[in-house]
């Protein structure tokens, strides 16, 4: 009968085996240290928060629906001033600013409530709606423009009336109730109140033209 002795390994797959413990065993005592040491910074991150954001790309004017958004835990020194905790308090609000996936949503970013319109002028601007008179598609929102005014009488002139105003919404053309719709979309432009006080004379007394501007300009 022939006797059975135990293998013995190679000696290199006994240092093999003898450096996986030893890595094992590093990686537990660094886990367990980075572990302690975030706990140690608790205190001073303060507690998470829920902190409402982005779900997604998001842009100016949009209105927000409650899958537009969701909501984050966050130490309580790193939430933002003014940060919405939920998103019942976002839902049918205005944007005044992009966000990207991911950013806070805090109160200066939302649009006080109001009309379509008036939500999003942002304080001491006004809008101001100035028919364009090119085709339609040819403006965009965020588009910068330029007004021109031609005055007649005996010595015609044209003069720049404001320039660098953004659109801030385009208004398909429609039928009023004196006659035809008009020609292209009108525009409506934020502009300070000094501007919509030249633009009302423009209007009045000559005719305007709407360039745009260069995205250099």
């Amino acid at each position: 009968m022939r006797r059975w002795y135990p293998r013995r390994w190679p000696m290199r797959a006994r240092a093999l085996l003898a450096l996986s413990l030893a890595c094992g065993l590093a990686a537990f005592l660094l886990v367990r240290a980075e572990e302690a040491r975030l706990a140690g910074l608790g205190p001073a991150l303060g507690n998470p928060v829920p902190v409402v954001v982005a779900a997604e790309p998001l842009h100016r004017g949009e209105e927000l629906a409650p899958d537009d958004l969701r909501v984050e835990l966050v130490p309580s020194r790193y939430a933002p001033p003014g940060a919405l905790r939920s998103v019942e308090g976002a839902v049918g609000r205005t944007l005044l600013t992009d966000l990207a996936p991911g950013e806070p949503l805090t109160a200066t970013r939302l649009a006080p409530s109001g009309g379509p319109v008036a939500s999003r002028v942002p304080s001491g601007l006004r809008a101001f709606v100035v028919p364009s008179g090119m085709p339609a598609g040819v403006f965009r929102p965020g588009d910068r423009v330029d007004v021109l005014a031609t005055f007649g009488g005996q010595r015609p002139y044209t003069q720049t009336v404001a320039s660098g105003l953004e659109v801030l919404s385009v208004l398909a053309p429609e039928a009023g109730l004196a006659g035809p719709a008009p020609e292209g979309p009108s525009l409506v432009l934020l502009v300070s109140p000094a501007t919509a006080e030249r633009l009302a004379h423009a209007t009045a007394f000559g005719h305007l033209t709407v360039t745009i501007a260069g995205g250099l300009d």
